[in-house]
Order: C-alpha cells, then structure tokens, then sequence
C-alpha cells in the first residue's frame, strides 16, 4: 500500500497522519507513504478539490494507493480497522 499525505507546515493534524504513516512504514513491509508539502509544492486546495473529486477545505487529505480517503481522523480509522493501530 502506498499512501500519498497533501499537508503543510505547522497543521497539527498533518503532523498526527505523518507520524502515523512512519509508524506504519517502520512496522509493516507492505506499507509506504509520501508526504508533500502543498506550500512547497504550490499546490491551492482547489488543485486537491481537483485530486479528490470533491470540495476538500482543510489539510491533510490523504490518498491510499491513489483512492482519497479523506484527512487525518479517516486515515486514522482505516488504520485501526485493516493495521490494528
């Protein structure tokens, strides 16, 4: 599985889906992440509207394996129910 992370600096959910991912690629061999910096990238949310297929109005929105999942919370419910995290 390969998860793509569209956050940016300072958003604290953005941190807590990071760090969850890290945990994630250290744990499991089935599983890698990116993260991209939509500032850095000078990605505007509605490029992520775009990405996603809907409205999206905050960070981080995640994609698994190119499917978007949703933000933080969403990321962190699939963990718990397919990772047991």
């Amino acid at each position: 599985m390969f998860v793509v992370i569209y956050g940016r600096p300072g958003c604290p959910y953005c941190v807590r889906a990071k760090a969850l991912a890290e945990k994630l690629t250290e744990e499991r061999e089935d599983f890698d992440f990116r993260y991209v910096d939509i500032y850095a990238e000078g990605l505007s949310k509605d490029d992520l509207s775009a990405k996603a297929g809907k409205t999206v109005t905050t960070v981080p929105q995640i994609f698994l394996d190119e499917k978007h999942i949703g933000g933080c919370t969403d990321f962190e419910a699939y963990a718990r129910e397919h990772f047991n995290q």
